[in-house]
């Protein structure tokens, strides 16, 4: 039977899965709708307003969800993790509060101007509040990734009587993994978004949908999405060698590796058993780890045995980071060849644009697994080598926690349910409106018209 500590650990893993879907989205989608006002205000083009007034909405949809749940996240602070504020609540305290000075108060000043301020301000001052709510979810991003990074690679404090105070903010907030994480999620959003967009507007195309709109986008996110995925994979390099130097055992978790190993081999394949501290099945590439981590063929490599009681759990890390790097090598190549059809053949074909379709929240796939592996593997710290999980949950009977989880369960089922239908509802009406355009060489001279889908869709 499960205990108060693992039923709070569901829960703020419920909380926290079903939040960051939403900012993962907002993040970058804001700075999409930057993009297609600036195009506006430059070009008069009217495709670009049809465009940010198209995905405005799906912003203003998405953001409300993330700001309803990450409200309901800080809660389990005070619920289910006391010990967490009492411990560290001398920084935690501060960096979030830095994030609602800042992000949050940029954000709900110019969210109203940016939604229903069209028609009301003149275009210069909308597309300026555009560009402050999109500052504002960066900033946001910026001061919880800071919290995150210094939980995994604490800096710039001392412990007195159990209590940790801050010495060096600087060091604080800048700390040894913040700077990697940082550029990862952020890139990581950008792909998520890109796939996003590009994914709803393959379905209008795919649907009969013969506006410009949906195919400036969908090039848009295209080029984005092809140019971010190989920068995704370079930053998550330095990532994981900022993880060795930093979190080992994680990255031992990650790999596989049991007992510690000169060589050690890239598995792609393998089933993890805890209990007899090995993998069955091993499918790897010889030395490829080693190769990959420490720049040399016999580099040695930790195993997870080292670390005795403070090792994270294995399986769960070890499938998720596969099912990242997989669902991540999945985006690289179709956006390429998505380009490669778009700039070379002239035009999207029909089976990479269903492939969209399929791929709309493959960023949210990839972004979860990511997450899992960085969150578990600082199992079974809260804040690594300072403050364990169980030193910091609730006393609160078990009972009344499994409780409050199976509402949150129930809750969130319904609003991603509604969500999705309410996007594809969204998707649906654009598609339905009469606003037949035309191609207009000198308002954007690389935009072409092409009624049949079986040619493929020329953008």
């Amino acid at each position: 039977m499960l205990d108060t500590l693992m039923l709070s650990r569901i829960q703020f893993a419920t909380n926290i899965s079903f939040h960051i879907l939403f900012p993962s989205i907002t993040i970058a989608l804001c700075w999409f709708l930057v993009y297609f006002k600036v195009r506006f205000d430059i070009s008069g083009h009217p495709v670009w307003m049809r465009a940010y007034r198209f995905w405005v909405k799906v912003f203003a949809l998405t953001f409300a969800l993330g700001v309803v749940s990450g409200i309901t996240m800080s809660f389990q602070f005070g619920t289910n993790w006391p010990g967490f504020m009492e411990k560290v609540g001398n920084i935690a305290g501060p960096l979030l509060g830095y994030e609602v000075l800042t992000a949050f108060f940029l954000e709900a000043t110019f969210l109203g101007i940016m939604l229903f301020g069209l028609k009301r301000v003149s275009s210069k001052v909308h597309t300026f509040a555009t560009l402050a709510v999109a500052i504002g979810t960066s900033l946001s991003a910026f001061w919880i990734l800071a919290l995150n990074s210094w939980m995994h690679t604490p800096a710039g404090f001392e412990m007195r009587e159990g209590v940790a105070f801050p010495l060096d903010w600087f060091a604080i907030i800048f700390n040894p993994s913040f700077p990697y994480r940082f550029l990862h999620v952020v890139i990581a959003s950008g792909l998520t978004a890109s796939f996003f967009i590009m994914g709803v507007s393959a379905y209008r195309l795919l649907k009969g949908d013969i506006k410009l709109a949906p195919k400036v986008t969908l090039k848009t996110a295209l080029i984005v999405a092809a140019i971010l995925a190989p920068i995704q994979a370079v930053v998550g390099d330095m990532h994981g060698l900022n993880t060795l130097t930093h979190q080992p055992a994680k990255i031992a978790a990650i790999e596989g590796v049991w007992h510690t190993e000169k060589g050690a081999p890239l598995l792609l394949f393998a089933i993890p058993d805890a209990e007899n501290k090995t993998n069955h099945f091993e499918v790897g590439i010889p030395n490829l780890a080693s190769l990959i981590l420490t720049h040399d063929l016999k580099g040695e490599i930790k195993g997870i045995n080292e670390f005795g009681e403070n090792a994270p759990p294995v399986a769960p890390i070890f499938w998720s980071f596969r099912i990242m790097l997989a669902t991540g090598l999945l985006m690289l190549f179709s956006a390429w060849i998505g380009c490669y059809q778009l700039f070379k053949k002239g035009a999207v074909k029909p089976f990479m644009l269903k492939l969209f379709v399929g791929m709309t929240f493959a960023g949210w796939i990839a972004v979860l697994a990511g997450w899992y592996v960085t969150e578990i593997g600082r199992q079974p710290y809260l804040v690594y080598g300072v403050l364990k999980t169980a030193e910091a949950v609730t006393t609160i009977a078990r009972d009344h926690v499994a409780i409050s989880l199976a509402l949150y369960l129930l809750v969130y089922g319904f609003l991603i349910v509604a969500y999705l239908h309410t996007l594809f509802v969204m998707a649906g009406r654009a598609i339905k409106v009469d606003e037949f355009e035309t191609h207009d060489p000198q308002a954007d001279g690389n935009l072409t018209h092409v009624n049949n889908i079986e040619e493929g869709i020329k953008l």
